[in-house]
C-alpha cells in the first residue's frame, strides 16, 4: 500500500529535464507525420509574401494591382516591339522581302525577261523584273551598293537620296513589287507600264551630287 501511494505522488522535476522529455515526446512518430512538410511550408511562406506585396501595390499605386498588370503588358508589347523592328525577327523579315533572291543577273536581262512575261500576258512576273531591272541599274551605275537582303522600301529610299526627281515614283515602284510579289496581288499591264516608264526615267537621271559638280 505504502508502494503504491508513493508511486502515485507526482514527481517534481527541473526545467532542464521537463525540456528534454517535451523535446522527446515532440520527436516521436505521431508528432512528425502530422508536421507539415518543407514543400508545404515554403509554399505558405511565398504565398504570405506575394499577399503582402500585392496589398502593398494596391495601396501605394494609384489603380492598384490592375495598374501595375497593365504596366507590365505594355512593356512586354513594347520589348516585342523593338525585337521585331531591330532584332534577329526584323533582319530575318527583311531578308523575307528581298528585291533580288539567289544570284543577280545583269539589269538588260532582267528587262528582256520582263519584256518577255508581258508579251505572253505574265504581268505579275512582268512587275518583278523590270523593278529588279531598276535596282540592278542603280547597282551598275554604284547609285546602289550591291547589299544583299535589300528590299524595295530600302532601295528606293537610298536612291531616292540621290535622285530625288525620281523619288516619289521609286516609292510608288517599290509598294507595287511588293503588292505583287509579296502581297499576292495580280499586277496589271498598267502597273507594268508604269514601272517601265521609271526604268527610263531612272536611267536618264543624274544624281544630285553628280548635278551640283
Amino acid at each position: 500500500m505504502v508502494t503504491r501511494f508513493l508511486t502515485d505522488v507526482p514527481v517534481d522535476i527541473d526545467r532542464d529535464t521537463a525540456r528534454l522529455r517535451a523535446a522527446e515526446e515532440l520527436s516521436g512518430p505521431a508528432y512528425q507525420n502530422a508536421k507539415p512538410s518543407w514543400l508545404s511550408e515554403a509554399f505558405s511562406w511565398v504565398l504570405e509574401k506575394l499577399t503582402s506585396f500585392l496589398d502593398t501595390v494596391d495601396s501605394a499605386v494609384p489603380g492598384g494591382i490592375f495598374a501595375v498588370l497593365l504596366l507590365v503588358v505594355v512593356l512586354i508589347v513594347l520589348v516585342v516591339v523593338i525585337r521585331l523592328r531591330s532584332g534577329p525577327l526584323a533582319t530575318a523579315a527583311r531578308s523575307g522581302r528581298a528585291v533580288f533572291a539567289g544570284q543577280r543577273k545583269a539589269s538588260g536581262e532582267h528587262r528582256r525577261a520582263a519584256g518577255e512575261a508581258a508579251s505572253r500576258g505574265d504581268f505579275d512576273d512582268a512587275v518583278r523584273e523590270i523593278f529588279r531591272a531598276v535596282v540592278r541599274s542603280l547597282e551598275e551605275r554604284a547609285l546602289l551598293d550591291e547589299k544583299s537582303g535589300r528590299t524595295a522600301d530600302e532601295a528606293a529610299l537610298e536612291a531616292g537620296r540621290l535622285l530625288p526627281d525620281v523619288a516619289v515614283p521609286l516609292r510608288a515602284g517599290a509598294r507595287l513589287f511588293d503588292d505583287v510579289h509579296y502581297g499576292g496581288i495580280p499586277a496589271t499591264e498598267a502597273g507594268y507600264r508604269s514601272l517601265s516608264e521609271l526604268d527610263d526615267r531612272c536611267r536618264r537621271a543624274r544624281p544630285v551630287a553628280l548635278a551640283a559638280g
